[in-house]
């Protein structure tokens, strides 16, 4: 019963938070128009000055994007008009949309003399169009703001349908780096104090969605020679019980063979990783020794008195609606016992709460094994194909590829 009288209290509590938060939601009108023009940028005050950062090329680029798409007509015999849309049927003349081609629009053909230009000529003029255009836009598009190693920072226009690899692609052309499959998009959350490096494969819109109105977070452009570690140093993960120094003697051939055994089947496989870690009690700066194992679907625990064995293990966490972040300062922020920490939690989640799981690691080392072979059990294969995008799109632009780069899947020549 008192288990039973103590879940109930969790629901209560629950739906007291949940209608708090959905009562705050219901602000003044002013505030929701504010919000809602805000939800188009990242990085910025307002819309406004995200537009004014936009490199002009890139502006014209959302102005033509934005313009809408109406079926072309057959050329004009008057001079000066090449080429010009036909208006649908249902629209009516005295209604001139813009459109890419820098003509008013209209049902019937008529003299250049009598066709005027709806083309902003100033950047203002543009930005006022652009703010109508996107609000009318049936696909989301979001001006975001890239920070750089050097302090300096990107303003760029993505939108629902691109991922993060096609993002990072528009980055290199702008800062003509060296294109390097380490370089990552990162998110760094200082409410929490936590980081996390964004996957090839994901939408970077969606990502973004799930940050709050006021949120504090940043989008950077690093290098994180963590990203593909899995497949270019393997064996650290799936031969992790041998000593270290066996394991930086393996051979190319010997880690082309670990990857195809553990991505080239028909199942993939999991490293098989497990120890101990410590874990902060909920609401308490408190940190106990648990034993956990990994699996394909999430990780587990041995409760007191049980045994490692599969029928003994208690599920800790499932890998379906949590990422993986690293941490900064938790020694201090929480008494961790160590600074080598991660956390698991919801995408939706940026600040404090039960839900997040805490996790710490004895050393840096263990860090890595986990949050990397954490990784390979959430994403599976799509790993394996963002690395082998990523480095074709390296050789590609870089012109060459080396031995270090090497697909080990690919067939030879």
């Amino acid at each position: 019963m008192d288990d039973i009288d103590a879940m109930f209290s969790n629901l209560l509590g629950e739906i007291d938070h949940l209608s708090q938060s959905l009562t705050q939601a219901d602000g003044d009108p002013g505030e929701d128009a504010a919000s809602r023009e805000n939800s188009f940028s990242i990085g910025f005050t307002d819309l406004n000055e995200s537009l004014n950062e936009l490199e002009d090329h890139d502006l014209d680029a959302l102005m033509a994007d934005l313009g809408p798409k109406i079926p072309q007509q057959e050329s004009s015999s008057h001079e000066g008009i090449s080429s010009r849309d036909n208006a649908q049927a249902s629209t009516p003349p005295t209604s001139p949309k813009f459109t890419p081609t820098n003509f008013l629009t209209s049902p019937t053909a008529q003299p250049s003399s009598q066709v005027k230009k709806e083309e902003p000529q100033t950047k203002a003029e543009k930005i006022k169009l652009a703010l109508q255009k996107l609000k009318e836009a049936k696909v989301r598009k979001l001006i975001i703001k890239v920070l750089m190693s050097d302090k300096s920072s990107k303003t760029l226009m993505v939108d629902e349908r691109q991922t993060v690899r096609e993002v990072l692609d528009t980055v290199f052309e702008k800062t003509h780096c060296d294109c390097s499959f380490d370089w990552s998009l990162c998110e760094t959350n200082p409410e929490l104090q936590i980081e996390r490096s964004f996957e090839d494969h994901e939408c970077l819109v969606e990502l973004l969605s799930a940050w709050t109105r006021h949120s504090e977070n940043k989008i950077y452009f690093v290098l994180r020679p963590q990203k593909y570690v899995m497949f270019t140093e393997p064996q650290l993960f799936y031969m992790w019980k041998k000593p270290k120094a066996s394991l930086s003697g393996i051979n190319s051939q010997a880690k082309e063979l670990l990857i195809k055994e553990s991505f080239g089947g028909s199942t993939q496989i999991v490293p098989d990783l497990e120890g101990t870690l410590y874990l902060k009690e909920d609401g308490k700066k408190v940190w106990k020794p648990r034993y956990f194992v990994l699996r394909a679907s999430g990780i587990y625990y041995v409760p007191k008195g049980k045994t490692k064995s599969s029928t003994d293990l208690a599920c800790f966490v499932r890998f379906e609606k949590v990422n993986i972040y690293t941490t900064s300062n938790y020694r201090q922020m929480y008494r961790a016992p160590t600074n080598f920490c991660f956390i698991l939690k919801h995408p939706c989640i940026q600040m404090e709460s039960p839900y997040i799981k805490f996790l710490c690691c004895d050393d840096e080392h263990t860090l890595s094994l986990w949050v990397t072979s954490i990784r390979i059990a959430k994403y599976g294969t799509v790993l394996y194909k963002n690395y082998q995008a990523a480095v074709k799109r390296a050789s590609t632009l870089q012109g060459f590829q080396s031995p270090a780069h090497k697909d080990p899947m690919a067939t030879p020549p």
